[in-house]
C-alpha cells in the first residue's frame, strides 16, 4: 500500500508541475505541424503509462468480491445430436377413384367416418352391365349343359370329336364371357383400399363421376405416420434402420420417439443429401401429414464426459477458449480463477469440455462477466 501511494503521489506530482508546460510544447508542437515530434511524444506518454500499471499489478492491491452463481462439474453422458427439419407423413393417404365411370348410385360413407379394407364406400351405375350379365350367364348355361351332353356321348363313343369339341370350346368362350363382365361390374363398386378414416367426400350422390385430380374422397390411415426428410451425405455412414430418433412436432408442442425405418440409397447431386424416414407412434392421433416435425438425431455419444453450459464459455484478446474455476473454497467464498479450455461438440446449449477442467471443479456459471483472475467470490 505504502508503494501504491508513493506512486500515486509521484503520478500527481508530475502531472500538476508539468502540467502547463507539456500542455505549451503540445500546442507548439501542434501549430508547427510537427508529426515525428508528435509521434515521439505520444509514444513517451504511452511508454510512462504503461509502466503506471506494471507497478500497479504487481502491488498488493485489495481484490474487489463479486456475488456469483455456481455449478460444480460432473461426470455426465453427452449426446451430440444432428438437428434437421422433416414433415410427416403417411403412405396410406389416397383419394378414392372410380374405376368406372357413370352416374353414383350409392354413397355409403360421410366426412371423418372410419372405414375398413375392403369396405364399400360407393357405387356408379353400371350402364347395362347386369343385363349383359344375365343373358350370358343364360348362354353359359346352356353351352354348359351342350358340353355336359356331348360328353357324355363322347364317353361311350356317340357322335364325333368334332361336335365334342364345339361344345367345350363354346362353353369356355360363355365362362369367359360372364367372368369378364363381372369383373367390371366390380369396377362399379368403390371400395376402401385399406383400413382408415374418410378425410372428405367431395361428390353427391347422383353426381355423375369419373377419374379426376379432385377424386371422390380422401382416406387416410393415421396409424403408420413417419417423418422423412433429407440428410448431408457426411452423415451417410452414421445414420442406420433402428437408429433412434427424437420428434418434436412445433404445432403440438410434443416430444415422440421414433427410429429410422428407411435410409436412402441415392444421393441427391443437387443438395448433396440422401433421404431418410423415421417411424412415429401416434397412440393419441394428433399427428396430420404435412406437419412440421424437428428431428434430433443422435450422431455421437461419449460416456463419463465433462460438458458446461455453453454460456460460461468466454473468449479472450488471444482468442484464448476459457471459463473461470472456483479454487480456496470456504463454505461459500473462493477465488476466481481463469482456466483455458479446450471444447468438443455443442448441443442443447451444452459444450463438452476436452481438456482444463475435471469433475468435481466448480466453475462460475453466472456474473462471470464482471469478475476478473484472482477475484473474492462469494456464492
Amino acid at each position: 500500500m505504502k508503494k501504491l501511494i508513493i506512486i500515486s503521489a509521484l503520478s500527481v506530482l508530475l502531472f500538476s508541475c508539468g502540467k502547463k508546460e507539456d500542455k505549451a510544447n503540445i500546442d507548439a508542437l501542434i501549430e508547427s505541424k510537427n508529426v515525428v515530434a508528435l509521434q515521439a511524444k505520444k509514444a513517451l506518454i504511452q511508454a510512462d503509462l504503461e509502466k503506471i500499471d506494471e507497478a500497479l499489478a504487481t502491488l498488493d492491491v485489495k481484490k474487489e468480491e463479486a456475488l456469483v452463481s455456481v455449478l460444480t462439474v460432473k461426470d455426465t453422458v453427452f449426446n451430440h445430436y444432428l438437428e434437421i427439419q422433416g414433415s410427416v407423413n403417411t403412405k396410406e393417404n389416397i383419394l378414392v377413384q372410380p374405376e368406372m365411370p357413370g352416374t353414383l348410385v350409392d354413397l355409403n360413407v360421410i366426412a371423418g367416418q372410419p372405414v375398413s379394407k375392403g369396405q364399400i364406400l360407393g357405387k356408379t351405375d353400371d350402364g347395362g352391365l347386369s343385363q349383359q350379365l344375365a343373358s350370358l350367364e343364360n348362354q353359359y348355361a346352356l353351352a354348359k349343359t351342350t358340353y355336359e351332353r356331348q360328353k357324355n356321348l363322347w364317353d361311350q363313343k356317340i357322335g364325333s370329336e368334332i361336335q365334342f369339341l364345339q361344345a367345350q370350346t363354346q362353353m369356355v368362350s360363355a365362362q369367359r364371357a360372364v367372368a369378364q363382365i363381372k369383373a367390371q361390374l366390380a369396377k362399379t363398386v368403390i371400395r376402401a383400399p385399406f383400413t382408415g378414416v374418410i378425410d372428405e367426400v367431395y361428390v353427391e350422390k347422383g353426381e355423375v363421376v369419373a377419374p379426376s385430380l379432385k377424386g371422390l374422397m380422401r382416406i387416410v390411415n393415421l396409424n403408420k405416420m413417419y417423418v422423412s426428410t433429407t440428410v448431408p451425405e457426411t452423415y451417410i455412414g452414421k445414420l442406420k434402420v433402428g437408429t433412434e430418433v427424437d420428434i418434436y412436432l412445433t404445432s403440438l408442442g410434443k416430444n415422440y420417439k421414433g427410429k429410422v425405418r428407411q435410409v436412402g440409397n441415392f444421393i441427391n447431386p443437387n443438395n448433396r443429401s440422401f433421404g431418410i424416414e423415421v417411424s412415429v407412434p401416434n397412440p393419441e392421433n394428433l399427428l396430420r401429414p404435412n406437419q412440421v416435425a424437428k428431428l434430433k438425431v443422435i450422431d455421437y455419444v461419449s460416456k463419463n464426459a465433462i460438458t458446461v453450459p455453453t454460456n460460461v464459455i468466454q473468449e479472450d484478446g488471444q482468442k484464448n477458449r476459457f471459463v473461470y474455476v472456483v479454487t480456496n473454497v470456504s463454505g461459500k467464498t473462493g477465488t476466481a480463477k481463469k482456466v483455458l479450455v479446450k471444447e468438443g461438440k455443442s448441443s442443447d446449449n451444452v459444450t463438452e469440455i476436452l481438456s482444463g477442467i475435471a469433475a468435481n471443479d466448480i466453475i462460475v456459471t453466472e456474473g462471470m462477466n464482471t469478475i476478473s483472475d484472482g477475484m473474492k467470490l462469494n456464492f
